[in-house]
């Protein structure tokens, strides 16, 4: 398939910059890929569209402040992207500066934080901080900054610190937040448990080659970008459970959708930790998921290539054609999606 594909329209007022006062309040996109038919609905509708002794997975990673503003030690500005903490001492990131650092080459941060470049793999670098007093983490949360994606177009406000994380957030190591867990408030989770929905959590650290554009035509000569996942063996009994009792799996998120499948790669879910580079474009047969709880999301973008291969090209790519004329608010901060497949 070709990149133009999955191409849309998409005027930039429907680019949602800020959240919604209540995480819940956003637009729900329906889609039913086996009777293909589209619905509009709210997000809240959702226990509506669940039924009792479905599973629900969730991505449980934390958001971690992971730009850093500094300057070089020649005085030149520089910013720092983290993409993943390597251990306590050292990260992987990217580097933005008028001439690209040399290894060897020392960055400076405020509180006197100083990070050597000792390694270069690519866009990335790995970068050393030499003070055995605070790890790595700690120091990134003091001098850090939420890391709001590019098409926001504004620096993070400190209500971003929270609205930028799900209310379930665990495990601190993403760059950027799986979007789709940003529409759960406590109330809609304590609802969905009183219906009795199962929830279960799997841990996938996104890393800024989320945000990468893909630069090939052919979309078969894409090369995915590598993330760090957790999918203990309690999720993969539970998800054994519900499919025996005829019930469905729903991924929130494609974080989360990547991850199951991942670990489903034999044709049964396995506990899985270590990292993935699958891409999900219109084909691939899926082995665990049953539904998809997502964000509406770039044109001619991975994540827009996975759900068209989940939810069906032709009928997603009439929905987002929908959306925009019914104005739904796009990305990150922006509306939600429900596509469900025939089980």
């Amino acid at each position: 398939m070709q990149l133009n594909d999955f191409n849309f329209e998409l005027p930039p007022e429907l680019i949602a910059r800020v959240p919604l006062a209540q995480r819940s309040a956003s637009r729900l996109l329906c889609i039913d890929s086996h009777a293909r038919k589209i619905e509009h609905k709210q997000f809240t509708d959702l226990l509506t569209l669940v039924e009792p002794g479905d599973l629900l997975v969730f991505n449980d990673t934390r958001v971690i402040p992971a730009r850093l503003m500094g300057q070089k030690t020649t005085g030149g500005q520089v910013e720092a992207l983290v993409e993943r903490i390597l251990d306590k001492q050292r990260i992987l990131a990217q580097i933005r500066a008028s001439k690209a650092p040399r290894i060897g080459d020392f960055l400076l941060f405020p509180q006197d934080v100083r990070l050597e470049v000792i390694n270069r793999n690519n866009q990335f670098y790995e970068l050393q901080y030499n003070n055995t007093d605070r790890d790595i983490l700690t120091v990134i949360e003091s001098i850090g900054e939420i890391p709001l994606p590019h098409y926001m177009q504004r620096i993070p406000d400190e209500a971003d610190k929270e609205r930028y994380q799900t209310v379930y957030a665990r495990h601190k190591g993403s760059v950027a937040a799986p979007t789709a867990g940003l529409h759960f408030d406590d109330e809609s989770l304590q609802k969905l448990r009183a219906k009795h929905v199962e929830m279960q959590y799997l841990t996938l650290h996104i890393g800024a080659g989320t945000f990468a554009p893909v630069r090939v035509d052919n979309i078969h000569e894409h090369k995915m970008h590598a993330e760090y996942l957790e999918v203990p063996a309690s999720l993969c009994e539970a998800i054994m459970a519900t499919k025996a009792r005829g019930k469905r799996v729903i991924a929130v998120g494609t974080t989360t959708l990547r991850a199951l499948e991942t670990a489903s790669q034999t044709g049964v879910i396995q506990p899985y930790s270590g990292e993935t580079s699958i891409f999900i474009y219109p084909g691939y047969e899926f082995r665990c998921v049953d539904a998809l709880i997502t964000n509406l999301h770039l044109p001619r973008s991975t994540l827009l290539m996975l759900v068209c291969a989940f939810g069906g090209h032709q009928i997603v790519l009439s929905a987002y054609h929908e959306a925009v004329q019914q104005a739904y608010r796009f990305y990150s901060y922006g509306d939600a999606m429900w596509i469900a497949r025939d089980k």
